[in-house]
């Protein structure tokens, strides 16, 4: 018989990723951080109903926070309507203090944004991976399919 713990234990696999961030920004920095959470939230997380693509999380100084705005997560069914979350709320990210200070000095470059990149559990919590940010230009995105396009046609010859 497995152990309590074993169970508990999940893979760090992304259970939801943002592909088009990656896509849309040339990421130089990243960070891992806590979500604070209700509980359908999290159930909600869990089947992997949420939508990380019109995200972006805002860094402040006054007051020392990580806020993330405009990321969907869809109602848990189940629930009954008395204890549903709202789906697109500004959700708190939970970070160290002098990481927070960094991010938010970071950001204040022009052009530089946070970004999400990854959701998926840890030991039973939910944790992000953020992104610090360059928007790219639509001459940058036509060159990186050109070379990724070049490189498959290279692996398939091999």
């Amino acid at each position: 018989m497995a152990s309590k713990k074993s169970k508990l234990k999940e893979s760090n696999e992304p259970l939801i990723q943002n592909r088009k961030a990656r896509y849309d920004y040339l990421i130089s920095d990243t960070l891992e951080c806590g979500v604070k959470l209700t509980g359908t939230e999290v159930k909600s997380v869990r089947n992997g109903q949420v939508s990380l693509g019109e995200g972006y999380v805002h860094a402040s100084l006054e007051p020392l926070s990580l806020l993330l705005h405009g990321v969907h997560i869809a109602e848990y069914p189940p629930a009954s309507s008395a204890v549903q979350h709202e789906p697109v709320r500004n959700r708190v990210l939970l970070a160290h203090k002098r990481e927070i200070r960094k991010w938010a000095n970071m950001t204040r470059e022009r052009g530089k944004t946070i970004v999400p990149l990854k959701m998926y559990f840890v030991d039973g919590r939910v944790k992000m991976l953020i992104g610090l940010g360059t928007g790219k230009k639509q001459h940058d995105k036509r060159q990186a399919i050109k070379a990724r396009d070049a490189q498959r046609d290279m692996e398939r010859r091999m």
